[in-house]
């Protein structure tokens, strides 16, 4: 893309990935910038695709929108990058750490289940809680951010 094109908000969306609606959502909450207007249209230059590059990435690493903001407010506001990045990291890694845990556990369970021929569930180790220990009860967070916090 040169320096002077832009893209309407539907060529922003679909080169995303996303709904016409969440662009528009994106910018009422301050991820991005109300953009520029040709006859009423919005058009939307690098700054809006290097935004949508960085929320895309932050919340593939597990980062909220809220967080994603945060990290792009500190850093137009002249932050170092890093200083945000460093922060948000440390918060976030206990959660992952917690989810991974989590994962290992079911994979344990599910790796022992493979290999069951019980013929009911009431002579099955897999559901003694003095063998096994069943992955806990929770369903799969939705995010990162779902997953709670080990005690310190």
């Amino acid at each position: 893309m040169d320096d002077h094109a832009t893209l309407t908000i539907g060529q922003l969306a679909q080169r995303f990935g996303l709904k016409t609606s969440a662009i528009r959502y994106y910018e009422r909450v301050g991820v991005l910038p109300e953009p520029d207007r040709e006859h009423g249209h919005r058009r939307y230059g690098e700054d809006a695709i290097r935004r949508l590059e960085v929320l895309d990435v932050a919340k593939r690493a597990g980062f909220s929108l809220d967080e994603a903001r945060l990290l792009m407010e500190r850093s137009d506001a002249g932050s170092p990058a890093f200083e945000s990045m460093r922060e948000l990291a440390a918060r976030k890694l206990p959660d992952v750490e917690a989810l991974i845990a989590r994962a290992e556990e079911m994979r344990s369970w599910l790796l022992t289940a493979t290999d069951c021929s019980c013929q009911t569930l009431d002579v099955c180790g897999l559901f003694d809680h003095n063998d096994i220990r069943p992955p806990r009860a929770m369903p799969v967070p939705l995010s990162i951010s779902q997953v709670p916090r080990r005690a310190p």
